[in-house]
């Protein structure tokens, strides 16, 4: 098989990293002497000199920031505590000490990459054949944090892509501090990482069913300063994992007269300190048509890895929850569209090696994988995963893979699974359907084809992807001669 008789059509559009994208983030300092050093040295300045100071700033970085004053406020409340007690100042001097506590992370610095795409939730005012899209990308930054950003745009009848024009400022969302859990499942968490105990049951049982961060927080103080009953190591563990399993499911909100593409969901809990990577967007309907979006992702902390799930409606608001389960393991989860047999079904790789499916009647527990496919030719003879979540069509279940062969080069594949069945591998390439080229393989990381997800529009199949982490493009197959080419193998 070669690329030309599946007549795959790369775009010429190439979306490209720019290290000019930039957040503001809290600074802290290395010492609190330090911090208070500071303090002192701008309390010692007159009104003028706070005035002047402080417009220099402002002019220098109200160009590139929505809300600088709101920046410096926020940053100065998170270090008011190290002002002499009763000090009553300006609010000029707080923002200027605000600003001395905050600087630039530019989100796009080391690769801008991965990308996945999704129907959009609003298809109004559309020419006919056409269809508005939202793209996810991995942005990595200084440090070689990632982070996740969005890009909107329109395909239009013939797969061109018409990209929405990109915000000048880019932006993190509130965190909410005080999300509520559903103590049922809190409690199955808690069972799953081996926590559940007479200490987490005796926390938990005067919580109502739903119960906040705040609730929790003093229900534990309440019984740590009244409990004798158990070791206090077990009860130290014990609360321990409680308040990191609920500092790990969170909330956020973006304001909504902001551009999708000045969006940019950065890493909060302590599991994902180092990193958001490889968002992978579904767009997942119900058994009533309702369609809510879904990423899988995986939480890095520099040492550990954990997948998590990312919620949203609207690419406003977005949940954040923990996967769990003793087959949620390694990277690379991609969950169906819908459920298939009354239960959800999602793409995995336990090992790092194969790729696995598995089943779950609750969509955040996942106990059981089966071996779906294995590495069979030379392209992908290192190791095989998933490349988004799989695609309905009436043939079957298009799921597109990456394969690592010599010299580590990824390639970009696909096989078919049964559609009532997606354990069953029905039809498979035997060579990849991208490969780099001479031009997509030079880069941050050579000779890397990936992608996060494609769709389906007006019969192609429509694929972004990344080339050796640099830049990313758009590919377009028909489906029917994709579906040809993987049965007649």
């Amino acid at each position: 098989m070669h690329q030309e008789s599946l007549r795959i059509r790369r775009k010429k559009k190439r979306i490209e990293s720019k290290s000019s994208r930039v957040i503001t983030k809290f600074f802290m300092p290395g010492s609190r002497e330090q911090i208070g050093h500071m303090i002192d040295r701008v309390l010692g300045l007159s009104e003028e000199e706070v005035k002047q100071n402080l417009n220099r700033v402002i002019a220098d970085f109200s160009t590139r920031h929505k809300n600088i004053r709101q920046v410096f406020d926020r940053n100065y409340h998170a270090v008011k505590d190290y002002l002499p007690n009763g000090k009553e100042i300006s609010g000029e001097r707080r923002c200027l000490i605000g600003s001395f506590f905050t600087h630039e992370y530019s989100i796009q610095a080391a690769a801008f990459f991965n990308p996945s795409i999704v129907a959009h939730p609003d298809q109004s005012n559309l020419h006919p054949g056409s269809i508005r899209v939202i793209l996810s990308f991995r942005s990595t930054g200084e440090g070689h944090i990632s982070s996740i950003e969005f890009r909107s745009g329109i395909l239009d009848e013939t797969n061109n892509m018409h990209f929405d024009e990109v915000g000048r400022f880019v932006e993190t969302p509130e965190v909410i501090n005080n999300p509520t859990y559903d103590k049922y499942v809190f409690q199955l968490k808690l069972e799953d990482m081996g926590s559940k105990n007479n200490v987490s049951e005796e926390i938990l049982k005067d919580l109502p069913d739903r119960f906040s961060f705040v609730e929790l927080q003093t229900a534990i103080r309440k019984k740590t300063h009244t409990w004798y009953e158990e070791p206090p190591a077990l009860l130290h563990e014990t609360t321990e994992k409680m308040l990191w399993l609920a500092g790990s499911n969170y909330a956020l909100r973006f304001r909504k007269d902001r551009r999708i593409s000045e969006k940019v969901i950065f890493p909060v809990s302590e599991n994902e300190s180092r990193g958001i990577e490889d968002a992978r967007f579904v767009r997942f309907c119900d058994d009533r048509g309702s369609a809510t979006y879904y990423a899988t992702y995986t939480a890095y902390n520099g040492f550990d890895i954990l997948p998590m799930l990312l919620e949203t409606r609207d690419f406003d608001n977005f949940k954040i929850r923990t996967l769990n389960g003793k087959a949620v393991q390694n990277k690379g989860m991609a969950l169906f569209p819908r459920k298939i047999n009354g239960k959800y079904m999602m793409i995995s790789r336990q090992d790092g090696e194969n790729i696995y499916i598995m089943s779950s009647d609750n969509l955040h527990f996942w106990h059981e994988a089966q071996l779906l496919q294995k590495p069979e030719y030379p392209w992908e003879f290192i190791q095989i995963g998933n490349c988004g979540s799989p695609l309905e069509t009436e043939s079957g279940w298009i799921l597109l893979t990456h394969g690592v062969g010599p010299m580590r080069k990824y390639c970009i594949g696909a096989c078919l699974l049964d559609l009532e069945d997606p354990t069953k591998v029905i039809g498979r390439l035997s060579e990849p359907l991208l490969s780099p080229t001479e031009e997509e393989r030079e880069g941050y990381v050579p000779n890397v084809l990936y992608t996060c997800g494609a769709i389906i529009h007006n019969k192609e199949l429509v694929i972004p992807y990344s080339m050796s982490d640099t830049s990313s493009g758009i590919a377009v197959v028909s489906v029917k001669n994709l579906l040809s080419r993987m049965l007649d193998r």
